[in-house]
Parts: structure tokens; C-alpha cells; sequence
């Protein structure tokens, strides 16, 4: 049985930092996409940075980049997202995924992910 457990959020003022971790387990850790997902109060879940485990290779949404750092620890099955320069915008609940690569990528379509975590708290005040 696949679990993804996160770990890592909390509120903090504009221009703040956080790190997300994501502990996966029941999965071949190395074959799978990793991504941080993010579903806005109101809004749909939407793909903030992507992971491929066995290339190395990442990919974030525009709205992130040169703020927010997807890595792993490998040898402990751990994701983590470094979020730093925090907006009120970044509010959200951010949730971890594993997947398939879709056509060798990591694609940023959410209902492509077989596997979720339970999603965590991220709130940025003004």
C-alpha cells in the first residue's frame, strides 16, 4: 500500500520561508514522477513542481520559479519542497503525488497522479 505522508506546513508573513517533506512508502521509490500540488481556497489543484526520481529532472510552474526548489533524499524515500519568498497567493493546501511518467515526462495533469497525500497547510499573511 502506497502512503505519501507530509510534513512541513504552518503560516508565516510575505517574504517567509517553508520546506514541505513528503515520506513515500509502498512504492518502487526511483521509477516515478514526485510532484507538489497545490488547490488554492476556492480554486482547482495545480501543479506547483515536478520530480522524476530516477533522471534528477524538475519542472515548476511559472508561478514559482526562482522561489520554490523541488529535491529528494533518495535513501530515504523523501521528497521536499524549499519555498522561499512566500506571497499571500502561495496560501493553499499543498499536497505530494506520485505517478507514472506520462510519454517519459512528468506531466502536470492532476488526474494523471495515482497516488496522493493527505495535503498540508501553507497560509502567507501580508
Amino acid at each position: 500500500q502506497v502512503q505519501l505522508l507530509e510534513s512541513g506546513g504552518g503560516s508565516v508573513q510575505a517574504g517567509g520561508s517553508l520546506r514541505l517533506s513528503c515520506a513515500a512508502s509502498g512504492l518502487t521509490y526511483g521509477s516515478n514522477c514526485m510532484g507538489w500540488f497545490r488547490q488554492p481556497p476556492g480554486k482547482g489543484r495545480e501543479a506547483v513542481a515536478l520530480l522524476d526520481t530516477s533522471g534528477g529532472g524538475t519542472n515548476y510552474a511559472d508561478s514559482v520559479k526562482d522561489r520554490f526548489t523541488i529535491s529528494q533524499d533518495a535513501a530515504k524515500n523523501t521528497v521536499y519542497l524549499q519555498m522561499n519568498s512566500l506571497k499571500p497567493e502561495d496560501t493553499a493546501i499543498y499536497y505530494c503525488a506520485a505517478g507514472r511518467p506520462l510519454a517519459s515526462t512528468c506531466t502536470v495533469i492532476v488526474g494523471w497522479y495515482e497516488h496522493w497525500g493527505q495535503g498540508t497547510q501553507v497560509t502567507v499573511s501580508p
